[in-house]
Parts: structure tokens; C-alpha cells; sequence
């Protein structure tokens, strides 16, 4: 039997086109089996799929000083002996890995034991990760045209995998599990999993002034909610969403978004028109101004750096988005990007 082990872990970004990919790899019959943290967000996400999985030892790749930085090459180097005697029991056809800091010792064993590696690159720049892991590689898959340029000949554009029931949903259900009362414009705030401070806090102080155009679906990341706006009539909060976001983006007229790479994806396959507000320079490697930047420049968004966030700049900007949201409708409509999921499957394909 044809199998496959799925790998990648740390954050939901890093998780979340692996389950895109499950249902087309069952119905081909692949046996799957993922290798992932023995603690990290991926070991639920994949456990809820009825997925095998398999938990490594794993340390941070860090870019900062830190204690422990000291530990984790002694971690990464038992995780490679986790991965190698896993995949040498495994056997599997292929590894398809999605990147995050548990990956390089599965590519790594995956190499020693001549077993195929693709890799898939969201963002426009690799992450430390990935570079490491690329080194393994058969394949890397990537989601945006400018990337080719950093990974050379074993780059090829595929987009990213995209569940398929994001695209299933219904706005009048999003109504139904918000109980918005009047049918104004819905304007769909998402910060990530995590969510993000200072988003959340400029979106609560503008919901006065915002509320009389539009009703506000605030996803607000874990332990964010406020307890005092619950049950604001035009207001509906979330800490995470899970089945109800196909129905949320059935009914959103506009986004406010991070600009990491997978909700990127999913914005542009769903048509809909966008405010990013990229994670700064200060708090990351700069990866979601490059990602939103290239979306800018596609005409598939507005961009406001988090440096000039402040309630009034985005209560200026939501309008300002709204006044062209056909300009930004029409614009995605000529991509013809809706998922990576049949592009990356011809590459899994070629290791059966």
C-alpha cells in the first residue's frame, strides 16, 4: 500500500494544508501518517482528523539569544533519532512537509534513509526551517511567483492547499450563528491563532463609529474575548473558529487580516476584498510585509503597516476598502487561484 507521512507543526499555519490535503490522499487510498511535536498545536489538529500520529522530540530553531538555545540542538538531535527509527518502521513512499521548526529532523532522517521529501513554502521568503530542510528536498512547493527566486531548480509553483469545505459555505448560516439582526455589510476581522493585541484593541475602540455601517465578526484569537462587549447587537466575537468559518466567509463582504501566508491563500480563492495589517519587522522576520506587498502590488489588497495603526487609520482604511471593493473583487477574479491542492497532489503522485 502507497504511503505517505505528512509532517509540520508550531503554529496552524503549519498544519492546516496537510488536513487540506487528507481527504484527496484518502480517496486515492493512501495510507497517511503524520510525525509531528509531541506537544505542539499540530497534535490535536491531526488527532481530530483520525490521523496516526506520532510525537518527536523537537527544539526551536531561534534566531535571538536564549538559555535555551543551549538545550535544543541535543532536542533536535533526538528528534532525528525519533524520525529516523519512525520512518525506517513507516517505510513510507514519500514525506510531504509543510515546514515549522519539528519538520528538519523528519527531512533530515527522511534523507539519510532515501526517502523522497517535498516541501511546501507559503511565505515569499523560506524560513529558517525550510532552508535547513531544503537541503533534503525533491520538490519545493511554493505560493508565491516571487519565491522561485530563493529556492532555485527545485522550485515549482503550486499555490497552496485549500480545505475544500471552505469553499461550501453559507452566508445565511453565518447570519444564523452570529444573530445579526440587520443585514448591513459584514466586515470579518481575522488575527490569527493567536490573535493580535494591538488589531484587537483599535477594532474595539472604532466599533462605535464602524458599527453604524457594518456588523463586525471579530475573530479575536485564544483568551481575547472581552466580556463586556458580548452581546453588542452588530458585534459577534470569537476566540477560534472551526466549523462555522466557511459560513463566515460566505457572508463576509471584507477582511481585516494578518497577511500570513495561508490566510493570504484563502482570501484570494474566496474573492474577498481585504485589509492586511502585516505582523511588523520588530516581531517577526518580516515574512507577512513581503506576503502583503506582493499582494498590493497583484491589486488583491490594501495594506497598512502596523507601525500606522491607530483607530482613526483603520476606521479611514475600512472605508476606504470599502468605497473599491469591486476594484479588489474584480482583480482576484482574473487570478486563477482557488487552491494548490491538485498541484501539489501531481507531485505526491510521482513518488506512488
Amino acid at each position: 500500500m502507497k504511503t505517505i507521512v505528512l509532517t509540520g507543526g508550531g503554529t496552524a499555519g503549519h498544519v492546516t494544508p496537510n488536513i487540506a490535503l487528507i481527504p484527496q490522499l484518502q480517496k486515492e487510498g493512501w495510507n497517511i501518517q503524520y510525525i509531528g511535536s509531541k506537544n505542539g498545536i499540530e497534535k490535536d489538529l491531526i488527532e481530530k482528523e483520525n490521523i496516526p500520529y506520532h510525537g518527536i522530540s523537537s527544539g526551536k530553531l531561534r534566531r535571538y539569544a536564549s538559555v535555551e538555545n543551549l538545550k535544543d540542538p541535543f532536542k533536535v538531535i533526538k528528534g532525528l533519532f525519533d524520525a529516523y527509527s519512525l520512518l525506517k518502521k513507516i517505510k513510507p513512499n514519500v514525506v510531504f512537509s509543510k515546514g515549522g521548526f519539528v519538520t528538519v529532523p523528519v527531512v533530515l532522517a527522511a534523507k539519510l534513509l532515501g526517502i523522497p521529501v517535498i516541501i511546501h513554502e507559503s511565505d515569499i521568503t523560506p524560513g529558517l526551517a525550510n532552508k535547513i530542510a531544503s537541503k533534503g528536498a525533491k520538490v519545493i512547493c511554493v505560493n508565491f511567483p516571487e519565491t522561485l527566486q530563493y529556492v532555485g531548480a527545485k522550485g515549482i509553483m503550486t499555490g497552496t492547499p485549500i480545505r475544500e469545505a471552505l469553499f461550501k459555505g453559507k452566508a445565511e448560516q453565518g447570519y444564523k450563528v452570529c444573530g445579526f439582526k440587520a443585514h448591513k455589510p459584514v466586515l470579518l476581522m481575522m488575527g490569527g491563532s493567536l490573535g493580535s493585541v494591538k488589531i484587537n484593541q483599535c477594532l474595539r475602540e472604532a466599533l462605535e463609529e464602524l458599527n453604524s455601517e457594518f456588523n463586525i465578526v471579530h475573530i479575536c484569537g485564544k483568551n481575547n474575548v472581552d466580556e463586556k462587549l458580548q452581546g453588542r447587537d452588530g458585534y459577534y466575537q470569537f476566540e477560534y473558529v472551526g466549523d462555522e468559518l466557511p459560513h463566515l466567509f460566505a457572508m463576509a463582504d471584507m477582511m481585516l487580516s494578518r497577511a500570513g501566508a495561508n490566510a493570504l491563500a484563502e482570501i484570494v480563492a474566496l474573492k474577498i476584498p481585504n485589509l492586511l495589517i502585516p505582523l511588523s519587522q520588530n516581531a517577526s522576520r518580516g515574512d507577512q510585509i513581503l506576503n502583503a506587498d506582493s499582494m498590493q502590488k497583484q491589486g488583491y489588497s490594501l495594506v497598512l503597516q502596523e507601525e500606522a495603526l491607530n483607530k482613526d487609520t483603520l476606521v479611514s482604511n475600512i472605508y476606504e476598502l470599502y468605497k473599491n471593493v469591486d476594484v479588489y473583487k474584480g482583480a482576484m477574479k482574473k487570478s486563477m487561484d482557488t487552491s494548490g491542492t491538485s498541484k501539489v497532489m501531481e507531485e505526491i503522485r510521482r513518488y506512488k
